[in-house]
């Protein structure tokens, strides 16, 4: 059962102070400059990367296009998905920009490279691991507890898939992570985290836990199409990984949509993981997210930055710093539909009014992306 969603300078420059900077106990506050609008009227910018020099990178997902947004303010699509394909999950490394493409249906999905000046070329064939692999197969979703007499009323036809299943084939890439030793995916159809090696061999590095079951009430039954014995029963969700970072000692940091009602209506249940890339040792960091849909994590201080895309008291965004190991927010702030953010340098990077619906629920191309340059105190 899984439903996947493909004032602001204040706000971010208390979230850029956050992230940026060392404990206030230990350094002076910095100073900040900005934000600085780096493009706008983009639609659904749900992905971004920042290059040597601040050359950033940012996916219009619903039109299949990636942006490129110089330092001197010009901008240029420089790759495109097949039409009508979503193109998403942009990374960049050593000049190389990498970014995954996907199809409406989900029967398509691959990974692909684009070397400085050069031409894209794909890496990895996704899907096709996932069709041969289908790693969060391991993993049990839906009804924990029906009697079989209960479970026999369900539609098998449901929308919302049988009462009882293990992972099904699904791949959908939303977010990649180059590193040394190959690209990180984070996998939201297939509930994983993937490695693809520079040779474009695909494993999986990581599948993420279900979430915790969640009791069906009246009201989410009839929602949903449920029969009434389903009400009171509990209902394990699958988790959504919406983006991948390093963060401190080398371990990958990992966001998740909780795969069903992303927005508060069933709780705050989007959450952190922290996966040991050697082993796959996957751990709860801090829940209580609405929309997480992008973090980014300082290797020096150790605080984690959240996008959540419905996040705040009346859904319309916010970006949620963390502190670990605690766990604690430090700070909410409200941000307008914040879907990616970025930390490179001295420099913070958000995409915002990202996914703003218009009077008939369809998202509108007014999204931005926004830079903060924050100068770092002294002892």
């Amino acid at each position: 059962m899984k439903k996947l969603v493909i004032s602001a300078v204040v706000c971010v420059t208390v979230v850029a102070s956050a992230i940026g900077a060392a404990p206030a106990s230990a350094v002076k506050l910095p100073s900040l400059d900005g934000p600085t609008v780096l493009a706008s009227n983009l639609f659904l910018p749900l992905s971004l990367a920042v290059g040597t020099g601040g050359t950033t990178y940012v996916s219009q997902n619903a039109l299949g296009v990636l942006t490129k947004i110089s330092p001197d303010g010009s901008s240029s699509v420089v790759a495109s998905a097949n039409p009508g394909d979503e193109l998403g999950a942009v990374s960049v490394r050593k000049g190389t920009v990498y970014y995954s493409t996907n199809a409406p249906d989900l029967t398509a999905s691959a990974l692909y490279s684009m070397p400085a000046g050069g031409l894209a070329t794909q890496l990895a064939d996704i899907h096709a691991y996932e069709s041969s692999v289908n790693p969060d197969q391991v993993n049990s979703y839906g009804f924990v507890d029906l009697p079989q007499t209960c479970l026999d009323q369900f539609d098998p036809a449901s929308p919302f898939g049988p009462a009882q299943y293990r992972g099904i084939v699904d791949s959908h890439p939303y977010a990649s992570l180059p590193l040394d030793d190959g690209v990180y995916v984070a996998d939201a159809g297939a509930n994983a985290i993937l490695k693809v090696a520079y040779d474009g061999t695909v494993s999986t590095a990581a599948v993420l836990p279900p979430g915790d079951p969640i009791v069906v009430s009246a009201e989410l039954a009839a929602g949903v199409g449920f029969p009434d014995c389903a009400v009171g029963a509990s209902y394990r969700f699958e988790p959504v990984p919406t983006d991948v970072e390093q963060g401190p000692n080398g371990w990958l940091y990992v966001t998740t949509l909780p795969g069903g009602p992303e927005d508060a209506s069933l709780g705050a249940r989007g959450a952190v993981y922290r996966i040991n890339p050697a082993n796959g040792d996957v751990r709860w960091v801090v829940g209580g997210f609405v929309g997480a849909t992008d973090l980014a994590v300082s290797k020096r201080t150790g605080l984690i930055a959240v996008t959540e895309l419905f996040g705040g008291p009346k859904g319309t965004g916010q970006v949620t710093v963390v502190r670990p190991p605690l766990g604690k927010p430090i700070l909410r702030v409200p941000v307008p539909s914040p879907a990616a953010i970025e930390v490179a340098g001295t420099s913070v990077y958000v995409t915002t009014n990202s996914f703003v619906a218009d009077a008939t629920g369809a998202p509108q191309p007014i999204g931005k992306v926004l830079r903060l340059s924050v100068n770092l105190g002294g002892d």
